[in-house]
């Protein structure tokens, strides 16, 4: 629960603090600059990382062996992150003309560095994780993001303020490098979390062998397919809407909308925290199949209701969240990318059979087929229909997940979902929202009401259909409460 908070409680307060900030302060090609690099970041980080995480839980289960497997996964890493840093010095003039930041060469630079200490840092977090030092790690990623915001404040809101007044010399004030600003805080931000972590880098060993490196690589290296296609179907939109359309703008407008279903993702996020260690817990029960049936009513019930609550609302979600009217106008994105992923998070639901016959190897077959869909439809939509095509290809993307999960997890281990009671239920949520899109009254206040009784509708037919549910639910409140 604690490493959970730890990860995700920071991950709100980048978001509610960060996001209404940066679409303040920066218009949207600014914007778009930063969703795009920050999409690059994600994608280079699977490769540099090269599984190394996974690998480290997995060899560290053996308490001989935490150290010799964290100084072969930490080693491997910083290598490969050296390489990385001599490739993006060597290679700077190709790699800003590959990706059109040829006037920003520092952007990249500074990226790359950021993309090598993350991922050094990657083990020793993993580490702490390892110790049970919950509270440890809590805390680093609570000032990684703390930090951060007050880095970020210091050089676009105090030092502007302060240049009005009293001309600032260039070493330490530049008004012209606006949204690079983000990127240095970033980068001082990770150097400072990598001096956090020397503790656990001093677990470090100068000692190889051979035959247990490829023992970690063969284990980790397939686990480097299905992170880079997850990479591609959760950040490629990104560069995919940039490279078709030439237009940073749309990318901005776009990421920025992307962003308003958070509710949707930190759910998602929460629910694999919890959903992970249970599904192996309650995996040799006898009623487990009936368990896991349960768990997704829970889960489809609850993201249908996220979902409801966001489209229906979406006009508050974007004046709250979003601080630039410039960006309003992509709120068409945000219905389509909520419902793709509230199914990636049935995919997750349905990731038991794979997991508990260890037939992970499957994960990355069907990794890959979103992968290819998001390539291919972005690669065809996308100069057509500007950002929609990219929010087209992530719905389409994760749906193939999901329904190929389905019908493969159904042969190999059966589990007893309602799957045509679920489907009733996302039907209607999704016929609500229709039924809001086009019937909408101009006064304000009674279109709230409007959406108010729609989302009313969703709960009351639900609410009497899962009576037993329901009240089961409130009696488990109602006992904690007491306690």
């Amino acid at each position: 629960m604690v490493y959970g908070l730890g990860s995700i409680l920071p991950r709100v307060l980048n978001f509610l603090i960060l996001t209404k900030f940066y679409t303040w302060i920066f218009g949207t090609n600014p914007y778009g600059i930063l969703s795009e690099m920050y999409a690059w970041l994600a994608i280079v980080l699977v490769v540099i990382e090269f599984g190394m995480e996974s690998g480290f839980f997995r060899f560290a289960k053996d308490k001989e062996l935490v150290r010799k497997v964290f100084s072969h996964a930490t080693g491997l890493v910083g290598i490969l992150a050296l390489i990385w840093m001599a490739v993006v010095y060597v290679y700077i003039d190709p790699i800003s003309n590959a990706i059109h930041y040829n006037n920003n060469q520092n952007y990249i630079i500074w990226m790359a560095w950021i993309v090598a200490i993350d991922s050094i840092a990657l083990v020793p977090f993993a580490k702490i994780r390892q110790d049970g030092k919950a509270r440890r790690f809590a805390l680093l990623k609570m000032a990684n993001v703390l930090i951060n915001i007050g880095l970020v404040i210091f050089f676009l809101v105090i030092l502007p303020w302060i240049n009005k007044s009293t001309t600032l010399p260039g070493w330490l004030y530049d008004p012209d490098l606006g949204v690079g600003y983000v990127f240095l805080c970033n980068l001082i931000t990770s150097a400072l979390m990598f001096l956090f972590l020397i503790p656990e880098l001093r677990f470090f060993q100068f000692k190889f062998d051979r035959k247990f490196m490829g023992k970690l690589l063969m284990y980790s290296a397939p686990l480097v397919i299905v992170g880079l296609a997850g990479s591609i179907n959760d950040s490629g939109d990104k560069i995919f809407v940039k490279m078709l359309t030439g237009d940073q703008g749309q990318v901005g407008i776009y990421a920025a909308n992307y962003r308003l279903a958070v509710l949707m993702t930190l759910f998602i996020q929460m629910f694999r925290y919890a959903f992970e260690p249970f599904l192996f817990k309650v995996s040799k029960d006898k009623d487990s199949g009936e368990t896991y049936a349960l768990v997704m009513r829970y889960f489809v019930i609850t993201g249908l209701l996220l979902f409801l609550v966001t489209a229906l609302n979406i006009d508050i979600f974007t004046s709250a969240l979003l601080g630039n009217k410039d960006f309003f106008e992509g709120q068409a994105v945000v219905p389509i990318v909520l419902m793709g992923n509230f199914f990636l998070g049935i995919y997750y639901n349905l990731s038991v059979w794979y997991k508990v016959k260890d037939l992970t190897r499957y994960a990355a077959v069907m990794a890959l087929t979103g992968a290819l869909v998001t390539i291919v439809l972005n690669w065809t939509l996308v100069p057509k229909i500007g950002y929609m095509g990219a929010a087209w290809a992530t719905l389409a993307c994760y749906t193939s997940m999901m329904v190929i999960s389905f019908f493969w997890g159904r042969k190999v281990y059966p589990i007893p979902y309602q799957t045509g009671l679920l489907v009733a239920w996302t039907a209607l949520a999704v016929g609500l929202y229709v039924v809001s899109a086009f019937i909408k009254p101009e006064s304000f206040f009674i279109r709230i009401t409007w959406d108010a009784l729609l989302l009313l509708i969703f709960v009351v037919v639900v609410g009497l259909k899962e009576k037993a549910m329901v009240l089961s639910i409130w009696q488990q409140v109602r006992n904690r409460g007491r306690k």
